[in-house]
């Protein structure tokens, strides 16, 4: 009589069995809040800053350079000045402790000896100043690792929320006006099962919300619709 033979369950084949239960969550939220007219020419770029010191925590500069290369490339690429190149054309108007906070200070701003003409041949239409962080808002679980003669593993579940938040005011150089704002809200749960061994399952949040920032300001800006 013929029987039969379930398969062999290994340590391996539950971490499969994990893994395809269980998977990194994202949510977004990208908005934006026009104020006036946008569009740009050709020859004209963008310089994408961090929100000034006085008014704040300074954005993480590894992500502003994450969303000036998603701006710079792909579908409706934006030209995208350098940061720091910008700031030493303009010393000192654009360190963190002289740049103007709002827009009603760029009139005599551009009224300074050279300032315009230091903006004008640098082609900056807009300046975008970014604000937000990534933080990590809840977690729990817990896991074991033990090793003996016979080998070692894990055991246990882990589990983590990123929240990455952040905001960027578009002002036109050109028209001396704040345009308007364009934010990205997005949430990250990672996962970190173990069964002899740890399977990370990672919510990259902050690349996330690089990535769903960079395309609505490519929209925004190339845009001449006032809403």
């Amino acid at each position: 009589m013929n029987r039969f033979k379930y398969p062999k369950i290994t340590s391996q084949f539950m971490i499969c069995i994990i893994a395809m239960l269980l998977s990194a969550c994202v949510t977004q939220r990208v908005e934006n809040v026009r104020q006036g007219g946008t569009g740009i020419n050709e020859g004209e770029g963008i310089v994408i800053m961090a929100k000034s010191y006085h008014l704040g925590n300074q954005t993480e500069a590894k992500f502003i350079s994450c969303v000036g290369d998603a701006v710079s490339r792909g579908q409706s690429a934006l030209r995208v000045i350098p940061n720091q190149e910008f700031v030493d054309a303009l010393f000192p108007w654009f360190e963190p402790r002289t740049a103007p906070a709002e827009t009603k200070g760029l009139p005599a701003l551009m009224a300074r000896p050279r300032v315009a003409e230091q903006i004008e041949s640098a082609g900056v239409r807009y300046i975008v100043w970014l604000d937000g962080d990534t933080d990590r808002v809840d977690g729990g679980g817990s896991m074991s690792c033990a090793a003996g003669p016979g080998g070692g593993g894990c055991f246990g579940f882990a589990w983590w929320q990123n929240d990455a938040n952040y905001e960027a005011s578009v002002w036109d150089l050109t028209g001396l006006e704040d345009t308007g704002t364009v934010s990205a809200d997005v949430s990250g749960t990672s996962f970190l099962p173990a069964i002899i061994v740890p399977i990370p399952l990672i919510a990259r949040a902050q690349n996330k919300a690089c990535n769903a920032l960079a395309n609505q300001l490519k929209q925004f800006i190339i845009s001449e619709d006032v809403t």
